[in-house]
């Protein structure tokens, strides 16, 4: 099986905007493929991640952004 790009965003649990601490702490912990964003005191992680399920892509974006301190909302996928 090889590996597919899977496209998803992280909203992060009490977090209303991301600072620049925050985003170097989420890249220091593996979210290289990721572009954290902040609107209307929501802020979220988009992945372009590539794994061989969309499970194991949540699983691992959800472990780095965990290891970089932050609790996960939710997880919203693209309606396509």
């Amino acid at each position: 099986m090889n590996p597919k790009t899977y496209e998803f965003d992280v909203v992060l649990q009490d977090v209303e905007d991301l600072t620049d601490h925050q985003a170097d702490a989420l890249f220091a912990s593996g979210c290289h493929d990721d572009s954290p964003a902040s609107s209307c005191g929501t802020s979220w992680i988009h992945f372009d991640r590539e794994a061989l399920s969309l499970e194991d892509a949540i699983r691992s974006a959800i472990q780095q952004i965990r290891s970089a301190g932050f609790q996960v909302s939710e997880v919203e996928l693209d309606a396509e």
